[in-house]
């Protein structure tokens, strides 16, 4: 009998899996992990490779997200049209995310991830990111620490500006190559991606133990659970409706599921989703503004994250909730989670503020999840692109902006 290598079908079949960028990125957070593991303390210092890698995929982020929008905008030539997507899109965002954190909290209701023994959970300094938890919410402030939204509003005015121009078709034109040359170079870059996917797990698992989800399992269980459920039920729901299948678009975007999987930024898949949305059949126009937008608006996993961190906070304290204390919540969180995007750590501050504002659940409890957020990232950060990517295709599809290829 011939080996799969000895038999000319096994060897196109390893060649093709060999060609793959995502079987080296899946093989690099395997050996991230297990470097992490057994030598803890050079896994730490590969924290520079997977920083390095995210910071230069985020060199791209901004020359992307303006040539899109202006490209897509100044094509389109119908500016009626640009606004009806981006009020549809904002009205979409609010349904769904408000609907994750619905689901966050019915689920940590129910299952209870707070009814643990405290005696032994992981404790850290959470005191940088309560000292200013007591401020109100500053749109202006979230404006200014967002550098996505700054270019996605110079980037719609340029357009519309274009729209108007006797120049436009040359400037269509140029912006153009160089937004083949953007992407040309975006394309080189992937190919690091093996290396910072393998950098960012290593340093993950070597800095924080695995031993350190042991405590607080229940939590993370719960969390993995109710995203998980949320992906394939709800935004499984909304793209059946639309004509998609979820199973199909998780298939065609697994390259950029493994990128956030090693590095826990969906930023560093950003680009190319992109891209890959326009491969599927979005039109450049709604990719512009869709996904740039959703990635302030539309953080479907925070929102759970944040609802049930809450709540397991609350119990872990035996903190009672009345039905009106957690509708407060959810309309706080509607608002805070909001500024959950563009700030490092800010996951916590947008926590911090909300439990700052019930004036109910202890703000030192946030000192017993530092432990094992960074293990939580991940799953936050893929439900997001996934969310985000789902918003893409649905909108696409109802502006009769989609073509099937």
């Amino acid at each position: 009998m011939q080996t799969a290598m000895g038999n000319p079908q096994g060897r196109t079949i390893w060649k093709q899996i060999a060609s793959n960028l995502s079987f080296y990125v899946l093989l690099a957070i395997l050996l991230g992990i297990a470097l992490g593991h057994f030598q803890p303390a050079l896994a730490i210092k590969t924290e520079i490779i997977g920083k390095t890698f995210v910071d230069i995929i985020k060199l791209f982020i901004t020359p992307i997200i303006f040539l899109t929008i202006v490209l897509g905008i100044s094509s389109i030539g119908n500016l009626r049209k640009v606004g009806r997507i981006g009020i549809k899109s904002l009205v979409y965002f609010e349904l769904v995310t408000t609907l994750a954190l619905g689901i966050g909290i019915l689920v940590a209701l129910l299952l209870e991830p707070g009814k643990i023994d405290k005696t032994g959970l992981p404790i850290q300094d959470a005191s940088k990111f309560t000292q200013n938890a007591g401020q109100a919410f500053n749109w202006v402030k979230f404006f200014q620490a967002n550098l996505t939204l700054q270019v996605l509003l110079v980037a719609i005015v340029v357009g519309i500006l274009l729209n108007y121009s006797q120049h436009r078709l040359k400037a269509i034109h140029f912006l153009g190559r160089c937004s083949h040359y953007v992407f040309t170079g975006l394309k080189w870059v992937m190919y690091l991606a093996p290396l910072g996917a393998f950098g960012g797990m290593a340093f993950t698992v070597g800095k924080f133990g695995l031993k350190t989800l042991v405590p607080l399992a229940k939590l993370m269980g719960c969390v993995y659970l109710t995203m998980f459920l949320f992906v394939f039920l709800i935004l499984g729901s909304i793209m059946r409706y639309a004509g998609f299948g979820i199973w199909t678009f998780l298939k065609d975007i697994k390259e950029e599921l493994l990128i956030v999987l090693g590095t826990s930024s969906s930023e560093a898949a950003l680009p190319s989703m992109m891209r890959k949305l326009e491969k599927m059949g979005c039109s450049k126009s709604v990719v512009g503004l869709v996904i740039p937008t959703g990635y302030s608006f539309n953080l479907d996993g925070t929102s759970i994250y944040l609802s049930m961190a809450a709540i397991f906070l609350a119990q872990l304290y035996n903190v009672p909730l009345s039905g009106s204390e957690l509708g407060m919540m959810l309309l706080i969180l509607m608002l805070t989670s909001k500024g959950a995007a563009g700030v490092t750590g800010s996951g916590f501050i947008v926590l911090a503020s909300t439990l700052a504002a019930l004036h109910k659940i202890p703000l030192e409890g946030l000192a017993f999840l530092l432990g094992v957020d960074k293990f939580m990232s991940e799953a936050r950060a893929i439900t997001n692109l996934i969310g985000n990517g789902v918003a893409t295709l649905v909108i696409a599809k109802s502006e009769k902006e989609y073509i099937k290829p």
